[in-house]
């Protein structure tokens, strides 16, 4: 089910080491040439295994010169990146809130801000003082692990491509890089899971259809009545009271394996609230399951469930006191009707 605006958002702080791939780097490869990258990102999951993140980096990349002797340069810069992030492990798998473990690969498009430099070359007195703007390609993989329900750790193994000219150097190659791996916290803000969509049970779709059908057949004959009809005789007056009515039961219909209450079967609670407001009559809530699903365990658990969702929605919802509710779960045990998916209900009745 979508869920909303400010839904499975986060935050992510990291840091890690990153390294220059490019000319005059990986010849003169040393721990030098590897430096500290911290890492800041925000992002927002739409659905289970797709979401966007706005990352941010920067910090500083050495490239050598090779003359007399071996020259370092650090390039100062920041940056970001838009990236398209895909979960595969909920992709491919069944989605669940609480894994551990999470897959995602991700692709984005990024912009990259290099500062100038003061460093002067020894031997020829040549400084490297432009400063640089470009359009990068981003990407990288994910590797989530659940810490609690608002808190992970992530390891994010990353990489951009950008021109030649990355490292102040030219040397005839069409593209440089940057590769890094940081390590950091996952912090999920507001609601952090989604709610999986219930199948809905077409047989009981079905079931409502014909009665709907044979209902308005019904109405089809009486509206066919005569116009007049003869008077009838006059009753003598009643010699004895008649008893108060104490009200038919109620019926709440459930989809298939499930004890959550559709926001089409509220009416029946709403009107049964009522009913014990105006009469102050306890009722009795009783819960069933259909037989030809699931064992006699489950199904005894199942019609507990729904039984005492019922009862739930009466008390929290329509302030009905637990007192006057007497709630109990027949299971599959008791099946009252011969169709079987129509058992699949709770019963809402005066207790006598």
């Amino acid at each position: 089910e979508a869920n909303g605006f400010w839904d499975n958002w986060f935050i992510q702080l990291g840091a890690g080491g990153q390294m220059l791939v490019a000319e005059n780097v990986e010849n003169s490869f040393s721990t030098d040439a590897i430096t500290f990258a911290p890492t800041f990102a925000v992002g927002k999951w739409f659905k289970p295994y797709l979401g966007l993140r706005l990352k941010a980096d920067g910090g500083s990349l050495h490239s050598f010169l090779k003359d007399d002797q071996v020259f370092m340069l650090k390039n100062k810069y920041y940056g970001g990146h838009l990236d398209l992030m895909w979960n595969l492990t909920n992709y491919w798998g069944k989605y669940s809130p609480n894994r551990f473990f999470n897959f995602t690969p991700y692709i984005g498009l990024g912009y990259y801000h290099r500062d100038k430099s003061d460093q002067i070359i020894p031997t020829t007195g040549r400084t490297y003082n432009d400063s640089q703007d470009e359009i990068t390609l981003n990407g990288g993989l994910l590797f989530g692990f659940r810490l609690s329900k608002h808190v992970g750790l992530h390891v994010d193994l990353a990489g951009l491509m950008a021109s030649d000219y990355l490292n102040r150097i030219v040397t005839g190659k069409r593209y440089e890089g940057v590769v890094s791996a940081t390590a950091g916290l996952t912090f999920n803000i507001g609601k952090t899971d989604f709610t999986p969509v219930v199948a809905m049970d077409y047989g009981l779709i079905n079931d409502l259809n014909n009665k709907i059908n044979k209902l308005r057949a019904e109405n089809d004959l009486l509206s066919k009545r005569p116009v007049s009809c003869p008077k009838c005789p006059e009753q003598k007056p009643a010699t004895q009271v008649v008893e108060k009515v104490s009200g038919a039961p109620t019926v709440v219909s459930f989809r298939i394996n499930s004890a959550k209450i559709d926001a089409n079967q509220q009416l029946g609670i709403y009107n049964t609230a009522q009913f014990m407001k105006n009469s102050g009559d306890k009722i009795k809530v009783v819960g069933y399951a259909d037989k030809k699903t699931g064992t006699a365990a489950y199904n005894l658990k199942l019609s507990e469930q729904r039984a005492k969702a019922v009862a739930k929605e009466l008390v929290s919802k329509y302030n009905i006191p637990s007192q006057s509710i007497i709630v109990e779960w027949k299971g599959a045990d008791e099946q009252l009707y011969s169709e079987n998916n129509w058992n699949r209900v709770v019963i809402m009745k005066v207790q006598e």
